[in-house]
């Protein structure tokens, strides 16, 4: 079966490096899914669940705070300032940091920083999101 090379990287470390038969991520326009052989691509990678399928089927998560996708036929490369084995997501410290971040946007009155905020509000509404459903996956196993 044909693979392709898979890096995801965040600012803190090397997150997974591998082989993949099938790499499901949120891009800016919408979900892409990339195949080996797939056409050179660059995109902006929304916040949510990037999903790796090894060649032997097996599956792995990893939460992804937004970044950039680099596609090459043999060889895809995502860079992202968080990112987060499914494995690692905690539900409840996101929801905590969310409602820390509400708050924070209640009591913030510069436009530059409500933008600021709104960004990081966004990124951990999707990451709890990303942490329910892998703890339902998990819980359904």
């Amino acid at each position: 079966m044909a693979t392709l090379h898979i890096e995801v990287v965040s600012a803190e470390a090397s997150i997974f490096s591998g082989e993949a038969a099938f790499i499901a991520l949120p891009g800016e326009s919408g979900d892409l899914g990339i195949l080996p052989g797939h056409t050179p691509l660059i995109s902006r990678v929304r916040p949510g669940t990037l999903k790796i399928r090894r060649d032997d089927g097996t599956e792995e998560y990893i939460f992804v705070a937004g970044g950039i996708l680099e596609v090459q036929p043999n060889s895809v490369t995502v860079l992202s300032d968080t990112a987060i084995r499914a494995t690692d997501l905690d539900e409840a410290k996101a929801v905590a940091a969310r409602e820390r971040a509400e708050e924070a946007l209640r009591n913030t009155k510069e436009k530059a920083d409500i933008a600021v905020v709104e960004a990081e509000l966004a990124m951990l509404a999707a990451q709890a999101a990303a942490a329910r459903k892998f703890s339902q996956k998990r819980s359904s196993h």
